[in-house]
């Protein structure tokens, strides 16, 4: 596992957490709600690590909601900070851009 996600994974279950203004706008876009994200993120999956991103590190998850749907997820942590745990972006990924299982970009 990334350094990056665990600490993700660390931060949510202190709940130590912030929704961007964009994350809000796409998880209302996709009907994802937070809760799907806060619960599912316990049991992410990494997808792609950004270590060294300008902002701050940050990951790109797959997760699952409740109906065990897939939901990618783009976390990140600030630069210069340890905390919070923040949703960038959340979507429902697209089928003909993805593998079957939603981890390999097409």
């Amino acid at each position: 596992m990334s350094r990056t996600l665990q600490l993700i994974k660390e931060l949510v279950a202190r709940g130590e957490i912030r929704i961007s203004e964009h994350g809000y706008d796409e998880l209302a876009a996709d009907d994802i709600s937070v809760e799907d994200i806060l619960s599912g993120v316990a049991a992410a999956d990494l997808v792609e690590d950004y270590p060294d991103y300008f902002k701050g590190p940050s990951v790109l998850v797959l997760q699952k909601d409740p109906d065990g749907l897939p939901i990618h997820v783009v976390w990140g942590i600030p630069k210069g900070a340890g905390t919070p745990a923040v949703v960038v972006t959340a979507y429902r990924p697209e089928k003909d851009k993805w593998s079957d299982d939603f981890k390999t970009r097409l």
